[in-house]
């Protein structure tokens, strides 16, 4: 299948690439299918394409590249909507505001993309803790483990 990208042009992908959001992204309930692509020439970032509208595009990352102590469970609806069985299956993705300079971008903690691996079903969870918010710095973080609980 072909599909236009916001960054990329047009790239070939097979089905099994399509990442299933069943009831879409919050502001975006219209669209269930992205495809996710690493940036080229910075493979610890990707972006989440929508398939068939070449303008909505995500670039993410995983939040472990920047925030060591980040954690949180994952409700057991949403375990049970993903199909998640082990935490190998999980995925985790965070959405970038990516500013100029990129020290100056920020990650958003609160509303994480998880995605099953092994089925490509994926929700965007929208955490309720004070802890986390949509526009964490990412300048002088420390890396760490991931720590998410199925």
């Amino acid at each position: 299948m072909k599909v236009a990208t916001k960054y990329f042009g047009e790239v070939t992908v097979e089905d099994k690439e399509i990442v299933h959001f069943s009831q879409g992204l919050p502001g975006f309930r219209h669209i269930n299918e992205f495809i996710l692509l690493p940036l080229p020439d910075a493979p610890m970032y990707s972006v989440l394409q929508a398939v068939g509208e070449k303008e909505t595009a995500f670039v993410t990352a995983n939040p472990y590249l920047f925030f060591k102590d980040y954690e949180f469970d994952i409700d057991e609806n949403s375990k049970v909507e993903l199909q998640l069985e082990t935490p190998e299956d999980v995925g985790l993705y965070c959405v970038l505001t990516v500013r100029d300079p990129f020290r100056e971008s920020t990650i958003n903690l609160q509303a994480p993309v998880v995605i099953n691996k092994r089925t490509n079903q994926a929700k965007q969870l929208i955490l309720n803790s004070s802890r986390y918010h949509t526009k964490h710095g990412i300048a002088d973080q420390k890396a760490g483990d991931e720590h998410v609980n199925p």
